[in-house]
């Protein structure tokens, strides 16, 4: 969006890109993960982490909800988008600072250990940048990554007038709903101790998304991309991937259209939002080069992967239960660190997942 309001050039657009990346960049972050050398001309491996962070109350700690790997060829014209189940076991180094010795646990707790006691955002992302590195033995290094705050793309998504996406199973909210007495809204469901919906409660309606596409509000969509507990078809976590990957795609779509990118008003209002719901922490690279680089890639080509073929692939460990990645899933991050993605897809092609995926077959409750 930057590139196109300068006019395809940083003439005249400097102030603009100066304005914005005060705003969104961020140095640091990455710890032994990060990529040598401050340049993107080879290939580029991007982090990319939704957090749920409680406002004015970092004691309570934030998690990685969502992870996901970006790819981009050193040709610098396509993007592959890979997800990496929250609940996947990992090994996750020490982090002193923080007063976490390191251990096995769920890769979402990485950001967490990262977090806690001072560590921040920065510490946060550069323990899980390092756990994730340690996925692919160490071998894949990042050139960048971005922290989103799940709620501050309310904002941005309304700025856009809202997204359109095509809903690909029936999904329940467990988070929105409305009193059939009253229309006031409300959570519509109970919750065990351990945050699973069980029954609904009285004169409750949840919010229901059909499958179909159609147009979404802000508040629709960021509900829509949080659901995993009642999705149609029981894929659990892999659906919630699918579904924000669409999202991403369609975000990237309605920022870049024409509807958005004509109106000096709209793209004011747009970029006035995204300092609010990302931080983008750069790795020494000017956000200017970022811009020039990453030109050739539209939203037509983000490829989004599925991990594990979007199968379940669970280990029940003292009671606790993990996700686990495939050797194949292993070995599409260790063709991320070597430019190999693309041939490794085209031998895999049952990884890719479009708008309207085959759906995962979920775990046996057996």
């Amino acid at each position: 969006m930057l590139l196109l309001v300068s006019g395809g050039s940083l003439v005249g657009g400097n102030l603009l890109l100066n304005h914005y990346s005060d705003q969104i960049t961020h140095d640091g972050g990455l710890g032994d993960a990060a990529a040598a050398g401050a340049t993107i001309d080879g290939p580029i491996n991007l982090l990319l982490v939704g957090i749920d962070e409680r406002v004015n109350k970092e004691e309570m700690g934030a998690r990685a909800d969502s992870i996901i790997v970006a790819h981009v060829p050193a040709s610098h014209d396509a993007l592959y988008l890979m997800s990496i189940p929250r609940d996947t076991r990992v090994g996750i180094p020490a982090s002193k600072g923080t007063g976490y010795n390191g251990g096995t646990d769920k890769i979402n707790a990485a950001f967490q250990f990262g977090y806690q006691n001072g560590g921040g955002r920065d510490g946060g992302l550069k323990l899980l940048a390092e756990t994730v590195s340690g996925l692919a033995g160490g071998s894949l290094k990042f050139n960048g990554a971005a922290i989103v705050n799940f709620d501050g793309f309310s904002g941005l998504v309304n700025a856009l007038d809202g997204v359109d996406m095509c809903v690909d199973e029936k999904v329940t909210s467990i988070h929105t709903g409305w009193n059939t007495k009253t229309n006031v809204e409300g959570v519509p469901y109970n919750f065990n101790a351990d945050g699973i919906p069980t029954s609904l409660k009285p004169n409750m309606r949840p919010m229901v998304y059909e499958v179909g596409c159609r147009h979404f509000a802000a508040w629709e969509a960021l509900d829509y991309v949080r659901q995993r507990d009642k999705l149609a078809n029981n894929d659990g976590d892999y659906g919630r991937q699918r579904h924000q990957q669409q999202f991403i795609k369609a975000m990237a779509k309605k920022a870049t259209s024409a509807g958005v990118i004509s109106n000096p008003i709209k793209v004011n209002n747009v970029l006035g939002q995204v300092g609010k719901a990302v931080s983008f922490y750069n790795n020494n690279v000017s956000l200017a080069d970022w811009i020039f680089t990453l030109k050739g890639v539209n939203p037509e080509q983000m490829i989004t992967l599925r991990t594990n073929n979007g199968q379940f692939s669970t280990e029940v460990i003292n009671g606790q239960s993990f996700e686990v990645l495939d050797q194949t899933a292993k070995d599409l991050l260790k063709a991320y660190s070597n430019d190999a993605v693309g041939p490794f897809i085209a031998s895999h092609p049952e990884m890719i997942a479009n708008d309207a995926a085959t759906p995962a077959t979920a775990p046996s409750t057996k």
